[in-house]
C-alpha cells in the first residue's frame, strides 16, 4: 500500500512523516509487534537515557485507518564524512549507553538486520548531531518480561552485533 509522506518501511511496518519533529510508525493488521508493548519498551528505554528515539504518544490516523506510534523524527547524518577519531568517540558513548540499557533490563535485539531483510545491515543505528541513536524497538525485550535466562542470551547476541558494528562503523 502507498502511504502519504512515507519515510521508511521495515518487514512489518511503515513510518510516515507527520511534521518536521514527528514521525508515525503505522500498525495496520497483523504485525510482528503490538503497539502497546512497543510503546512500553520505548518509554522504558527513554527513562534510562536518550539512545532510543523518543516516544511521544499513541494516536489513530483516520484517513488511512491505522494505529500510530508517534516518535521523534531523527535526521541521520552520513558517518563516513567524519574522521575515525570522532567516530571512535561516538561509538564509545553509544556502547556505554547501550550497556546502561542492558543493566536496566532493556535489550534492542535488532542492531543488525537479518540477511534476508532488505536494507543495510545496521539500519537501526543512526548517526545524528548528538551522536549515535537507535530506532525500531519492535522486537526489543525487557528482562522483566522474558526472564533472566532468555535476556542473557539476547545480551550475548547483541554484544556480538556491537562488535560487528564497531568494525563496520570505524572501517568504512
Amino acid at each position: 500500500m502507498k502511504y502519504p509522506r512515507k519515510l521508511s518501511a521495515g518487514a512489518n511496518n511503515t513510518v510516515i512523516v507527520l511534521s518536521e519533529t514527528e514521525v508515525g510508525k503505522l500498525f495496520i493488521g497483523d504485525t510482528r509487534s503490538e503497539i502497546g508493548s512497543e510503546a512500553e519498551k520505548m518509554q522504558f528505554a527513554n527513562s534510562i537515557n536518550n539512545l532510543v528515539a523518543k516516544f511521544i504518544r499513541l494516536d489513530f490516523n483516520e484517513p488511512i485507518q491505522a494505529e500510530m506510534l508517534i516518535m521523534e523524527r531523527i535526521h541521520p547524518l552520513d558517518f563516513r564524512s567524519y574522521e575515525v577519531e570522532i567516530r571512535e568517540f561516538w561509538l564509545d558513548v553509544f556502547e556505554d549507553d547501550l550497556q546502561k540499557l542492558h543493566r536496566a533490563g532493556f535489550v534492542h535485539r535488532d542492531l543488525k538486520r537479518p540477511s534476508n531483510i532488505g536494507g543495510l545491515a545496521f539500519d537501526n543505528i543512526l548517526l545524528t548531531r548528538t551522536g549515535l541513536r537507535l530506532i525500531d524497538v519492535g522486537i526489543s525485550a525487557l528482562q522483566k518480561q522474558v526472564g533472566d535466562k532468555i535476556f542473557e542470551k539476547y545480551i550475548e547476541i547483541e554484544n556480538k552485533e556491537i562488535a560487528e558494528f564497531r568494525e563496520y562503523f570505524l572501517n568504512r
